[in-house]
């Protein structure tokens, strides 16, 4: 099935690109007629010389699985969510933290202004 895939024609799909991450979902037809699901993660790269290249991620997800799979998926969805909140925390969005806390730090303990005299200006 992996080889005529690409001659397979898609019944309905959708796409969701996130970043540098595209997933692409894709309801596909057995030989039996039958649907099955591919999820694709295409992560985008680029080379020294500034060309750039995808690499790819594919899940088959057939109707026999779909009621676990989605069980599951909610389950670790929740679990994340309750755990870490809604908020996103990269090293991106890490690192700008530590920035301002740096920051906030630097201008807070070692330079205490509240007693400032007039006098000392």
């Amino acid at each position: 099935m992996y080889n005529n895939e690409r001659d397979q024609e898609e019944i309905f799909s959708k796409v969701l690109r996130a970043g540098r991450r595209t997933y692409f979902f894709d309801v596909r037809e057995t030989k039996a007629s039958d649907y099955y699901l591919t999820i694709t993660e295409s992560k985008k790269f680029t080379n020294d010389d500034g060309t750039f290249y995808y690499k790819k991620h594919k899940i088959y997800l057939y109707k026999e699985d779909f009621t676990e799979f989605k069980d599951i998926l909610g389950e670790m969805l929740e679990f994340i969510v309750k755990e870490r909140g809604e908020e996103v925390i990269s090293e991106r969005h890490q690192k700008d933290y530590d920035k301002k806390k740096d920051f906030n730090i630097a201008h807070s303990s070692n330079n205490d202004f509240s007693n400032l005299n007039f006098e000392d200006i």
